[in-house]
């Protein structure tokens, strides 16, 4: 029988984990890989830790999402987390909880984007975890990075300007291509367009794949943590109108956001425009845009600017912070209300996708 016809209940706990290990390349830093009760590894003067977890049925379906991209996207998450406190990613533990019928191929698509991304980015896969489950995939990735000054939420000042890297929207509507039947294959090239017409192949595809493979801003984030140009940041994970408000909370400021200038990602506006949707919308609450939301003084913009051309990352400003209650206010002084995701209930925005797909 080829591996293709296996699943991992076939081969059991230990020859699985035999099969990831001799995988998982060792470098620099790892003084005990996998293989022990605990990994050993040399870290910085600062370590930072983070982890997330990738649910079946609560953030990806397998019918829409191919193992290998899903693999890079439980790498990425995390990565964005270390980026946003301007750090450098290291190590990685990953564990996963796997229902016994499941295909062999599906684990070894997942750890060729785990593998991948990893190489990609430095980061060492130094140990982790295998459970069986009655219940849905589970992977949850837990990533070590170091520092030697952090970025954080607090320190936002009034008359910082706020600004965005990169453009916003576009994995939000590559959610919303998912569910219209449009479907990246393993290599991530578009295989079906589903409900749209052909002639919006492209844009579908960019979607798509700002959905299922995003790519934090690292290098950049990297290089913020060698200058003093921002005084608070975060990644933007949730959508712009929760993760500012978490900001401004964090630092205890308000903020003033002019919708005008929110650079939102065109081949998502025009997806959106096709079924009469508000692009607006998928800037502001779309979520896993996996960019950087930054506190920037007024006269370190042009140092920011010049940092983000050596990178060719796009920045963006979008507002001011004040001295107000921490709250965001729109230019008209209306307050913006979230509508972003948030876990154990859906947001506003999420409820009106479901009826617009009723």
């Amino acid at each position: 029988m080829s591996d293709a016809g296996i699943a991992i209940g076939q081969i059991g706990e230990r020859e699985l984990l035999r099969r990831l290990r001799r995988r998982i390349p060792t470098d620099g830093g790892v003084l005990v890989g996998v293989g022990d009760d605990a990994a050993a590894i040399a870290t910085g003067p600062l370590t930072l830790i983070t982890t997330d977890s990738l649910v079946e049925g609560v953030h990806f379906l397998r019918e829409w999402t191919p193992a290998r991209l899903l693999g890079r996207k439980a790498l990425s998450i995390n990565l964005s987390d270390i980026a946003a406190m301007a750090g450098v990613p290291r190590h990685a533990t990953v564990s996963l909880c796997l229902p016994s019928d499941l295909p062999l191929a599906f684990v070894d698509g997942l750890y060729d984007g785990l593998l991948e991304r990893a190489a990609e980015t430095g980061v060492n896969l130094v140990g982790g975890n295998l459970s069986a489950t009655n219940g849905p995939i589970v992977i949850d990735v837990t990533l070590l990075g170091q520092a030697d000054r952090v970025l954080r939420r607090q320190g936002a000042q009034q008359g910082d300007l706020v600004v965005v890297t990169g453009q916003l929207g576009a994995a939000a509507e590559g959610m919303k291509a998912l569910r219209k039947g449009a479907r990246l294959d393993a290599e991530g090239n578009l295989e079906s367009t589903g409900r749209f017409s052909e002639s919006l192949a492209g844009a579908v595809e960019h979607c798509l794949r700002v959905q299922l493979d995003p790519t934090p801003p690292l290098a950049f984030a990297r290089a913020l943590a060698e200058r003093e140009l921002v005084h608070a940041g975060m990644d933007l994970s949730d959508g712009l109108s929760g993760d500012l408000l978490a900001l401004c909370s964090e630092s205890r400021v308000g903020a003033r956001l002019d919708p005008g200038c929110l650079p939102v990602d065109l081949q998502a506006a025009m997806l959106e425009r096709t079924r009469n949707g508000d692009p607006l919308a998928l800037a502001l609450h779309g979520g896993e845009d996996y960019q950087l939301l930054l506190a920037v003084p007024p006269e370190r913009l042009e140092g920011l600017r010049d940092l983000a051309v050596v990178w060719e990352i796009a920045t963006t400003v979008v507002g001011e912070f004040d001295a107000a209650d921490p709250r965001v206010r729109l230019e008209s002084g209306e307050e913006l209300v979230p509508a972003s995701h948030e876990h154990f209930r859906p947001s506003r925005h999420e409820r009106a996708d479901a009826v617009a797909e009723a």
